[in-house]
């Protein structure tokens, strides 16, 4: 076939691809979506500011084979695709998950566990200003693997899969490795206790190409996590002092999965090569949804991350549709004045919103009173209640409530999504709950983000849960909000553009 030939098939198909998305009534509009295609994992890795961009890769698969997509962004809503920074190739059979480092001469490190015969830990630089041109090391991998994602060290097993970032300190490099399969072989199937539980191991480098096992980074405790639980796709950094971004605080912070129970997080102290944690806390709790998570730092000193949520329909529809592969918004984290997370969506989605509403609403105890001319399933609310009060908002709801999410505050403890009367049809009926206690006196302050199957929602800086859903209706797209003693809420809310180029 020719190239004209060819060309004169693809463009109609391309169009019709794009029709066809359009339709769908489930794809987000400004959630970032892989372009085209159905594909799992979708692991957000190389998150990097570099050239004047936002740079962030993806994991999706061709041909049987993981690549590493890549898209760049000025904004953090509008994204350029660009050919895929990693393939298979050059002794690699699939990229796995890894990350990004900006060396001091300029050059781009990314760190990825290759899939190759032995897998393990690889390296690939770049210095071009799209970071579209790599070169592997050619010692890759860096860090071989004995068995697959392991490796022997002075007798003893420890991580040869999903690593870190690289980190410089005094001109030596560092990074971590993760322990699911040392868990699962050593600790599950051996028995051996020491090697239960979540942890990391350190290597260190002075060439980015010999590598030296150092110890593991880390002890946890089972107060926190479950012996059951590894540490997969780890994101170590510190953290900064503000939203804003800033000098960073002497708080470090362990971005984190474990593959049963998702995406969570150390915060601690960073000494002598050792993170100590000093508290936890999870960004999923009735099951692993909010799944890999990746962070990078801009210019002004601001911790952005993201998260591959997963796509809860059938894989029967999900290849019906075309598509499937989805991250979350863009959030901020800092540390608090009192040594906890904070955490809150970009400011820049504010730029996608559109035909605002400002409203003071009247709520009576008991059944939930419609937002008056707020509906739809491409929104943003800000909704100010009383702390005291168990109260709330629902959103995506059908006329006669046959289909309703159903966001709650309990002044308990809790903050949650209940999605059991989401769909008629479609997506996890669950009840998504996260622990949350606001202080005497202050006001609950939500933001919730509702973008065709994606629920997202931030409390008062201190929160977030995140939930898909599936609505069968065409109206389902009602907004209330409920109380159990009456209450006085106020309300904004915006009509949110899509962004995603289709």
């Amino acid at each position: 076939m020719s190239e004209t030939t060819e060309l004169s098939r693809m463009i109609p198909a391309a169009r019709l691809l794009r029709e066809h998305y359009l339709r769908d009534a489930h794809r987000p509009g400004y959630h970032f979506v892989v372009p085209e295609g159905v594909y799992a994992p979708v692991d957000p890795n190389g998150g990097v500011w570099y050239g004047g961009r936002y740079h962030l890769c993806y994991i999706y698969q061709h041909e049987g084979a993981h690549y590493w997509g890549h898209v760049s962004s000025l904004d953090l809503l509008h994204w350029r695709h660009h050919p895929p920074a990693l393939a298979p190739g050059e002794g690699d059979d699939g990229i796995f998950s890894g990350g990004a480092f900006v060396d001091d001469d300029g050059t781009v490190v990314y760190t990825y566990w290759g899939l190759r015969k032995p897998d393990g830990i690889c390296i690939a630089t770049s210095t071009d200003p799209l970071l579209e041109a790599w070169t592997r090391n050619p010692h890759n991998p860096v860090i071989p693997a004995t068995e697959f994602g392991w490796a022997e060290r002075d007798g003893q097993p420890v991580g040869a899969a999903d690593p870190s970032q690289v980190w410089k300190t005094d001109g030596r490099y560092y990074l971590l490795t993760g322990n699911l399969l040392v868990l699962r072989e050593f600790g599950e199937k051996r028995g051996l206790p020491e090697h239960l539980g979540d942890t990391l191991y350190l290597f260190v480098s002075d060439d980015l190409t010999n590598w030296q096992y150092l110890h593991t980074f880390y002890t946890s405790k089972r107060e926190w996590t479950r012996d059951f639980e590894d540490d997969m796709c780890p994101d170590f950094f510190p953290l900064p002092a503000s939203p804003d971004g800033g000098p960073d605080s002497d708080t470090h912070m362990i971005l984190f999965i474990s593959h049963t129970l998702g995406c969570q997080y150390y915060l601690g102290t960073y000494a002598d090569d050792r993170f100590t944690p000093e508290g936890h806390g999870r960004m999923t709790w009735v099951d692993n949804e909010f799944f890999a998570p990746e962070s990078l730092q801009d210019p002004r000193g601001r911790r952005i991350m993201w998260a591959w949520v997963f796509d809860r329909r059938e894989q029967a529809t999900r290849e019906a549709s075309g598509w499937s592969g989805e991250l979350s918004l863009p959030r901020l984290l800092w540390r608090g004045e009192d040594g906890t997370l904070r955490l809150r969506p970009v400011p820049e989605l504010e730029a996608l919103r559109y035909n605002p509403r400002t409203l003071t609403v009247d709520v009576p105890a008991g059944a939930p009173v419609p937002v008056t001319g707020v509906a739809g399933n491409s929104l943003e609310l800000a909704v100010t209640l009383p702390g005291a009060v168990r109260c709330g908002v629902q959103v995506c709801a059908a006329p006669d409530g046959s289909e309703v999410t159903t966001i709650t505050y309990d002044p308990a403890g809790t903050l949650s999504i209940d999605t059991t009367q989401s769909s008629l049809g479609e997506g996890a009926k669950t009840v998504e709950t996260a622990p949350f206690t606001l202080p005497a006196g202050e006001p609950l302050r939500l933001r919730v983000f509702v973008d065709k199957s994606f629920v997202e929602v931030f409390a008062n800086d201190r929160q977030a849960v995140v939930r898909r859903i599936y609505p069968t209706r065409p109206d389902s797209l009602g907004v209330t909000l409920f109380a159990v003693t009456p209450v006085t809420a106020d309300v904004q809310a915006w009509e949110m553009m899509p962004s995603n180029p289709y």
